[in-house]
């Protein structure tokens, strides 16, 4: 059989980013069941409103939902339970000291396949006011304007449309 090479992205978690800001970012594996990996290979999952925590000096991700697998029977998974994170332990004692200082939480960004392997790319985090998100949502639209303004001078479309002439 062949092995698996490459990077296969299965979730996203387009909100997490709106929602915090994200200031470092950690690679871990999951403990997974069978069923589990057969349906997050159909490329099911949400992470939208997950989370991570400390237990026992373990991290564990809570809040994905990974669907039970539709061929499953009576081996078929809990599709919201804990599912605990593999990361070193020098990651783990760093994690646990930042996420203590209190204002930071540990939120899951993207769930992917890297060389056949399960892997969940986290991110360390800091909650946005209303005001955060809004002015971000100001500032991308702006930068969307500016760079089709652009895109629309550099095609050769630039000056005052056709209409404006016959008028």
């Amino acid at each position: 059989m062949v092995k698996e090479v490459g990077k296969k992205l299965i979730a996203q978690n387009k909100k997490g980013r709106h929602d915090y800001f994200v200031d470092e970012i950690f690679e871990a594996g999951l403990v997974l069941m069978g069923t589990e990996v057969k349906s997050l290979r159909a490329g099911r999952a949400t992470l939208t409103d997950g989370y991570a925590e400390v237990v026992d000096g373990e991290i564990w991700l809570n809040g994905i939902h990974i669907p039970e697998y539709n061929e499953g029977s009576w081996t078929n998974h809990e599709p919201r339970r804990k599912r605990k994170l593999l990361m070193n332990k020098r990651e783990i004692s760093k994690l646990i000291g930042t996420l203590k200082e209190g204002g930071m939480t540990l939120i899951p960004l993207s769930l992917y396949f890297k060389d056949g392997k399960a892997k969940v790319e986290m991110g360390l985090a800091r909650g946005k006011k209303a005001h955060d998100k809004r002015s971000a949502l100001m500032e991308k639209q702006a930068t969307r304007e500016v760079d089709r303004e652009l895109a629309r001078r550099s095609s050769g479309k630039g000056g005052k449309s056709r209409r404006a002439f016959d008028e």
